[in-house]
C-alpha cells in the first residue's frame, strides 16, 4: 500500500468517526468512573433512540436533497394525540395507530408543499416546525397525561430479560436493518441517490422524484410518530414540550456522519456511528453534570464539523484540493458510484 493509498484510507470520514467514538469514550473513561457501567449503558442508550430513530428516514430525505426540521415537533403532537385518545378510553392499539396516522399524515403535509406547491424544503419544515408544536399545545391544553399501563412505560425505560439493552434498542435495529436495505440494496435507495445528485437528469432517467420525496416525509413523520410513542413510554407522559430541540441532535448526528447536506452523498453506517458518536458525548457531559447548555454547545460544534470535516476528508482522499461547499454555487461534484 503506497502512502497516497494510505492517506485516501485514514481520510475516510467513517475512519474518522471510529477515531472520535474512540476519543469520545476515552475522555468519558477519564470524566467519571461510572462511564463504563451497564446501568449508564442502558440509560445512554434509552435516552437517545428517540433521536436515532428519527435520523434513519432524516438520513434518506437529506440524500435526496431536502431536508426535516419539524420532526421533534410531530414527536410531541404524536405523543399530544397519544394521551388524549388514551384518556378518552380508546384501547392502547388504537391509540398507537392514530398517533402512527398523525404523524404520518403531517409528513404527508410537508411532502405536498415542498413537491406540488414547490416550495423550499427549509422553510417548510420551518413553518410546520412551529405549526405541529403549536397543535400539540392545542390539543393537549397545557396539561400532562401519565396514567399509561405498566406494560406500556416498560418498553420505554426497561431492558431485555437480564441484560442491560433497552427494549427500544431492539426497535431501531430493526428499523436500521429495514432502512438499510432501502437504501442500499434497492432500486428505490438508487433512485434516491439520483434524486440527490441532479434532480432534473433524473427526472430525465424516468425517476419519479416527486412521488419519491413524498413518501420519504410520509416515512419520517411517521418515525416521528414511533418515536413519540417510545419517548411517551419511556418518561411515562404525554405532554405538548416533549423533545423540544431534538431535532438539532438528528440533523447534526445525520451530517455527521458523511450525509451531504446537498443530497446524492452518504451511507449509514456513518450515520450509525455519528450517533454513537453524539449519545456518548451527551451522555459523557450529562454523567459529570454538565448542564443542557453546554451540551447544545458541544452539539452545535459537531454540527459545524460536520459540514466542514466531510468535505475535508473527500479533498484529501483525492490527493487535490477542493473549495469547502458551502452554498449551492460551490456544491461538490458527485462520487463516482454513489
Amino acid at each position: 500500500m503506497n502512502a497516497r493509498t494510505r492517506l485516501a484510507s485514514l481520510a475516510r470520514w467513517e475512519t474518522l468517526l471510529v477515531l472520535l467514538l474512540i476519543g469520545t469514550l476515552i475522555w468519558g473513561t477519564a470524566r467519571s468512573p461510572y462511564f463504563w457501567q451497564g446501568s449508564n449503558f442502558s440509560v445512554a442508550t434509552s435516552t437517545f433512540m428517540e433521536r436515532a430513530i428519527m435520523a434513519l428516514p432524516m438520513t434518506l430525505v437529506i440524500i435526496s436533497g431536502e431536508i426535516d426540521l419539524s420532526v421533534a415537533s410531530i414527536l410531541g403532537l404524536s405523543s399530544a394525540i397519544l394521551g388524549v385518545s388514551w384518556e378518552a378510553g380508546f384501547p392502547l392499539w388504537f391509540c398507537i395507530v392514530l398517533a402512527l396516522l398523525t404523524g404520518a399524515a403531517a409528513g404527508l403535509v410537508n411532502g405536498l408543499l415542498v413537491t406540488k406547491v414547490g416550495l423550499p424544503s427549509l422553510v417548510v419544515t420551518l413553518g410546520t416546525l412551529a405549526l405541529y408544536r403549536g397543535l400539540a399545545y392545542v390539543v393537549l391544553n397545557q396539561q400532562a397525561i401519565s396514567d399509561y399501563p405498566p406494560a406500556f412505560t416498560r418498553f420505554g425505560y426497561g431492558n431485555v430479560n437480564g441484560t442491560q439493552i433497552p427494549w427500544s434498542m431492539l426497535l431501531f435495529l430493526a428499523l436500521l436493518a429495514v432502512f438499510a436495505v432501502i437504501l442500499h440494496r434497492s432500486w428505490v435507495g438508487r433512485q434516491i441517490y439520483a434524486a440527490g445528485l441532479n434532480q432534473e437528469a433524473a427526472r430525465f432517467a424516468a425517476v419519479q422524484v416527486a412521488r419519491i420525496k413524498i413518501w420519504l416525509y410520509v416515512a419520517s413523520g411517521t418515525m416521528a410518530a414511533v418515536a413519540g410513542i417510545v419517548f411517551t413510554a419511556r418518561i411515562s407522559s404525554s405532554r405538548a414540550d416533549n423533545a423540544v430541540g431534538f431535532e438539532l441532535d438528528v440533523i447534526a448526528a445525520v451530517l455527521l456522519g458523511g450525509v451531504s447536506i446537498f443530497g446524492g452523498r452518504g451511507t449509514l453506517l456513518g450515520v450509525l456511528l455519528s450517533l454513537a458518536v453524539v449519545a456518548t458525548l451527551r451522555n459523557a457531559l450529562a454523567i459529570t453534570n454538565v448542564g443542557p447548555e453546554i451540551q447544545g454547545i458541544a452539539v452545535g460544534g459537531l454540527l459545524i464539523l460536520s459540514v466542514l470535516g466531510p468535505n475535508i476528508a473527500r479533498s484529501l482522499s483525492r490527493g487535490r484540493s477542493r473549495p469547502i461547499a458551502g452554498t449551492r454555487g460551490l456544491r461538490p461534484e458527485p462520487e463516482p458510484g454513489r
